[in-house]
């Protein structure tokens, strides 16, 4: 293959291991996530990947041998992990980054064994978020397995918010679950009549209790909640039926039925009782927000971890796919690189290595962002209860001065730090709702950007993967799982919202002018990138971006020629186009900053300090293939909708240069593919996969 342009450059000479996933990822000094990531693995390649092997995934009824894996995860610490020490976990703090990470382990060998260990936390979640603390106890320091003398059995939560209403999942927010008043004698506390049917509840083949959201149906009942069912409550708590699923097969997937008499002490949140009408202090909408805005994130690692690990199974195949032949002898080129002698398949393979570095990048950074966002938030929480603050226009106003100092801290931080008035920035730092909105404006878009590009376009690259193994690609035997990871990676898509949902999310929190005025701080920085480090993309990035927000901003002044506003109200054929390429971007940046992270901390690292220069050398190639896609992406979306939407182009003369811009920028960039390429054909794997298949 060609590999014009270049001084002989080192090259990667194995795989990246946990010493670059670490730095990069940013827990080298989590001793406690680290210990999580290998027990993790252990269970995910032994125990997990017997059960796929055994084809344990060909029936949809919820085996001894699937019954098992969870007893594995108990003693493997998967289980306890999301909870705090005093409710017997043993891990202090936000989670997200925990989660993420167990997440990845477990994909890397089957999805449905991940969202069955993910799945109770997800009927913890509105529990963990908006429950009272005695809910929290109970529920959270239950699901935490019986230490050794202990007499008690563990319990196992089900999330079931979507319904049997017609293509579920397209509207969550659509409930015919009811709630009314069963019996309410005075001075007692109410007894609730719950009904709610279930759709695609993860985890109701043995959950003992369910998270569920309801309406009310009752006028002594304001409004909507999310309500706590066990499986002994009074009434019917029937599992129902197997889903038919053709995915996700080590999870224990139903369509249940319920008609249970609770107190109303299992509404989560609690609530109050005003002239005789019981009002819960959270409605079902507030607390899904909540759930969803972080539990989105670990998805979208689910389906980056299939690509990740369909790498070396594929170097594999790619490499012996001619041995054995008579015409083939040991020491040929043939017989060392396979198909890798020709350019297709390593630009192609090069192509699936970027896409899953740069959904690992975004997805993690997603995690990190909101374990430190969750601190503030409830800080923020405390300070309003205590200021009396409650309800969202009172805590919108509470936020109209903390969003001038969010500005103005952000403008000071694009400032070089020399000229900065240093004073000004540390009283800007330590202001909770400064910081707290700055924070959340990241986090409000990183959440369904990860969730949107991860899962959506990675399903696609999934598929890639797979056709890179020929026919043995769709096998039952193929190395790494890899048709059975495809299949999987379409559910993902649809997990907590389709792709409509977090476009719809995106097209809304991308445009606050918080994150904005971060989004410019970030061009500049990857202009000052650009001149000490070309080959990263980051011109070419730093250039897309600003034709992505030139675009915005016309899109939002601008009318078609019938007179509608061209950006907003119901235009989604305009504001969805645009959140995807937003996420092609800020998955790229991401791997720019991961590959700093990795040249800054790496040398700190003696074990990486050999071959260094060549991991650096491919993740560097790596980032300026995907900024070149992110632009090319970025450039064909914002070019059908500036032009697709005007008469005549002559008005268009600033976008023209803008684009013309970013094509030129390209100029050389395509030398990054084929140097990574190069050294995907040369890159050492292990003798043999570590995990069964």
């Amino acid at each position: 293959m060609s590999t014009i342009n270049a001084e002989k450059r080192a090259l990667m000479s194995t795989l990246p291991g946990d010493d670059v996933r670490q730095i990069m990822w940013r827990f080298t000094d989590r001793y406690d996530l680290q210990m999580v990531v290998q027990s993790t693995r252990s269970v995910a390649r032994g125990v997990v990947a017997r059960m796929v092997a055994d084809k344990q995934r060909d029936t949809h009824e919820w085996t001894p041998e699937k019954a098992a894996m969870l007893k594995s995860f108990d003693e493997a610490g998967i289980t306890a992990a999301f909870m705090e020490p005093e409710q017997g976990g043993y891990i202090s703090g936000p989670k997200n980054l925990v989660l993420a990470m167990i997440a990845f382990e477990l994909c890397w060998v089957d999805a449905g064994a991940a969202t069955a260990s993910l799945a109770n936390n997800l009927a913890l979640e509105p529990i963990h978020e908006k429950g009272t603390p005695e809910q929290i106890q109970k529920y959270m320091g239950g699901c935490v397995p019986p230490k050794p003398g202990e007499n008690r059995k563990i319990i196992r939560g089900s999330f079931a918010l979507t319904e049997p209403l017609p293509y579920v999942g397209v509207d969550a927010g659509m409930l015919s679950g009811r709630i009314r008043v069963a019996e309410w004698k005075e001075g007692q506390e109410p007894i609730l009549q719950v009904e709610k049917r279930g759709r695609f509840i993860t985890n109701m083949g043995y959950a003992n209790f369910v998270t569920a959201s309801v309406d009310s149906d009752d006028p002594r009942i304001k409004s909507s909640c999310m309500i706590i069912l066990e499986e002994n409550d009074p009434g019917l708590y029937d599992r129902g039926a197997p889903t038919l699923k053709l995915v996700h097969q080590l999870s224990s997937t139903h369509d249940p039925i319920f008609n249970l008499k609770v107190p109303a002490s299992r509404i989560i949140g609690g609530y109050t009782i005003k002239d005789g009408v019981i009002i819960p202090n959270f409605n079902n909408s507030e607390v899904i927000e909540a759930v969803f805005r972080r539990t989105r994130v670990t998805v979208g690692i689910m389906t980056t971890a299939k690509l990740l690990s369909a790498i070396e199974p594929v170097i594999r195949y790619q490499r012996t796919r001619f041995r054995g032949g008579s015409s083939v002898s040991a020491g040929t080129p043939r017989y060392d690189l396979g198909i890798q002698q020709k350019e297709d398949p390593c630009h192609r393979l090069v192509d699936v290595w970027a896409t899953g570095e740069a959904g690992a990048a975004l997805g993690f950074e997603g995690a990190r962002l909101f374990d430190a966002f969750d601190v503030m938030e409830h800080e923020k929480d405390k300070l309003f209860t205590a200021q009396g603050i409650k309800g969202a226009r009172a805590q919108m106003k509470a936020f109209m001065e903390p969003r001038k100092k969010a500005l103005e801290y952000i403008e000071l931080m694009a400032q070089p730090e020399a000229k900065r008035d240093a004073k000004r920035v540390t009283e800007l730092e330590g202001d909770l709702l400064v910081q707290y909105l700055v924070k959340e404006s990241l986090a409000d878009v990183y959440c369904p950007a990860g969730k949107l590009w991860n899962t959506g376009y990675g399903a696609t690259m999934m598929r890639e993967a797979v056709s890179l193994m020929g026919g043995y690609g769709i096998t039952e035997d193929c190395p790494g799982f890899l048709t059975q990871k495809w299949s999987d990676a379409q559910l993902e898509a649809t997990y907590e919202g389709p792709e409509c949902v977090q476009r719809l999310q995106m097209s809304r929190t991308m445009e606050n002018d918080i994150f904005l005025a971060q989004f410019k701080n970030w061009i500049k920085d990857l202009r000052d990138l650009a001149k000490r480090k070309s080959e990263m993309g980051a011109e070419v990035l730093a250039n897309a971006m600003d034709l992505w927000l030139w675009s915005l901003v016309f899109l939002q002044a601008n009318k078609d020629a019938n007179g509608k506003t061209l950006y907003g109200g119901q235009r989604q054929g305009v504001m969805f186009p645009m959140a995807d390429a937003l996420a092609w971007l800020l998955g790229a940046r991401q791997l720019i900053l991961d590959t700093l992270e990795l040249e800054k901390k790496g040398p700190e690292n003696p074990t990486l300090a050999e071959g260094l220069p060549g991991v650096l050398n491919f993740y560097s190639d790596l980032c300026g293939v995907q900024a070149a896609r992110a632009a090319g992406e970025v450039g064909k979306v914002c070019a059908e909708l500036v032009y697709g939407y005007q008469l005549a182009a002559t008005a268009l003369k600033p976008f023209a240069e803008l684009r013309g811009k970013t094509d030129a920028s390209l100029v050389g960039i395509r030398f990054s593919k084929d140097r990574a390429a190069e050294a995907v054909a040369q890159v050492m794997i292990p003798e043999a996969l570590d995990y069964p298949l």
